[in-house]
């Protein structure tokens, strides 16, 4: 499956081009201009010399406001431009060897949204009222004189009624028409674990059909991934477990944690959670503080990068983060983590990002390998990723210091797939300070 081996790139359009923050439906951004989701053709070249080969985009789809509260699931956000504006970009991304997947967000909707209009008005005679959860006895904080389910709580994302065929159905007409008019080549699901399991079900039968390789990513927060995660419904979840023992084990100096994560979920034991699967990994998202505000030593951000590269995953990078920009969720605001900026920057993190994207893309071990730990302490940690035949070492040092590690490697020389450079494990294997290294053992 190609999603497997892909590098994502998240994109949250709304703020990556910078428009309104209500939509008023004038199609215009901050600075007055049209079809702006133009601009992600823009950055098609950095985003090949990173090494990504997929983008997932957040909400693209008309809304209220910051796109999870959907108005028309058969329109791109008129903030962003028309469909054939998105349908251009699709295939301009794809020209150049970019998969796309876009943001489903089934569980709710905004309250501008058609059905929901039509209830509004029409009360107890709509014949949408069965596709939400309303008690016409109730009121809200809205004053509608009626009572519905807000996604934990929220009244502005009404939540939908997926027991409802009628409801489940018009959902696949939508998926059908993404694919036929933008050819899209997969859905992440937003609170997939709020998701009704039976809609997931449905939701992969169908798009098993609708298009060869179709992927079916979920949002994870918690719990057991493989209650969503199997044959009947979706492909991959998002590994927040690990997204967390990422940056709190540079923070604590503690690569105990990340590792117990990865034992836990991917090692060799029966009793192992994730063995074969493939979990989204990332250091940030469009939800979270950015990762190079994040860490507290600044010098950790390549490396927490090739741990994610290197652990077992289909790594994504949030745009910007690849070249360290900072931003910290503040007063119950997100502008700050989806923040717009006019062109990409190419520094040393870029580079760095980008060498480790490269490897992890061309090296079966890196995508496909089990998890082996090797060697670890609170500062350095080295695990084996292994598949027919080839074995690779990754080796992390976060100290300030250099480290010799001693350990069997299984073979006298390697070659880094980071730098190229050759490695003799002979005597020990330096770490020099503040290090990272992809060992490609030789048989």
């Amino acid at each position: 499956m190609w999603y497997e081996n892909a590098v994502f790139y998240q994109i949250y359009p709304l703020g990556f081009c910078d428009v309104l923050v209500n939509n008023d439906g004038n199609n215009k951004s901050k600075t007055g201009e049209e079809a702006r989701i133009r601009k992600v053709a823009d950055w098609i070249p950095h985003i090949k010399r990173l090494g990504a080969d997929a983008i997932y985009f957040s909400p693209l789809f008309e809304s209220d406001f910051h796109g999870y509260d959907t108005r028309d699931y058969t329109k791109l956000d008129s903030r962003l431009g028309c469909n054939q504006d998105f349908a251009d970009v699709v295939k301009n991304l794809h020209d150049n060897g970019i998969r796309v997947v876009v943001d489903g967000v089934f569980n709710h909707v905004g309250r501008g949204f058609w059905a929901f209009r039509d209830v509004l008005e029409k009360r107890e005679n709509s014949p949408y009222k069965d596709w939400f959860y309303i008690n016409f006895g109730g009121n809200n904080e809205y004053n509608d004189g009626l009572w519905y389910e807000g996604w934990e709580g929220y009244f502005n994302l009404v939540k939908l009624n997926l027991k409802n065929p009628a409801v489940t159905d018009y959902l696949l007409s939508c998926v059908k028409g993404w694919v036929d008019e933008f050819d899209i080549d997969g859905i992440r699901l937003d609170v997939a674990y709020c998701l009704d399991h039976d809609f997931m079900k449905k939701l992969r039968r169908f798009t098993d059909g609708l298009k060869p390789e179709f992927f079916l990513l979920g949002e994870m927060l918690h719990g057991d991934y493989n209650t969503i995660v199997n044959d009947e419904m979706l492909h991959s979840a998002t590994n927040y477990e690990c997204y967390k023992g990422l940056y709190s084990s540079f923070n604590s100096m503690n690569m105990f944690e990340i590792c117990h994560s990865l034992q836990r979920q991917f090692g060799s034991e029966q009793w192992c959670l994730y063995r074969g699967k493939h979990l989204l990994t990332f250091v940030d998202n469009h939800d979270v503080n950015r990762i190079a505000s994040t860490l507290t030593d600044k010098n950790h951000l390549p490396l927490i990068y090739a741990m994610a590269m290197g652990m077992p995953g289909i790594p994504c990078i949030y745009y910007g983060s690849e070249w360290g920009a900072e931003g910290v969720k503040a007063n119950g605001s997100d502008s700050s983590i989806r923040r717009s900026y006019d062109t990409p920057v190419e520094n040393e993190l870029f580079e760095a990002v980008a060498a480790m994207a490269k490897a992890h893309r061309e090296s079966r071990a890196l995508c496909y390998g089990d998890f082996k730990q090797i060697l670890l302490t609170n500062k350095q940690c080295i695990f084996q990723r292994s598949v027919d035949g080839e074995r690779v070492l990754v080796a992390i040092n976060a100290d300030s210091q250099s480290f010799t590690a001693h350990f069997d490697a299984g073979c006298g020389t390697a070659v880094d797939l980071i730098s190229g450079e050759m490695h003799d494990f002979g005597g020990g294997s330096e770490l020099k300070p503040y290090s990272a290294a992809y060992w490609k053992c030789e048989k």
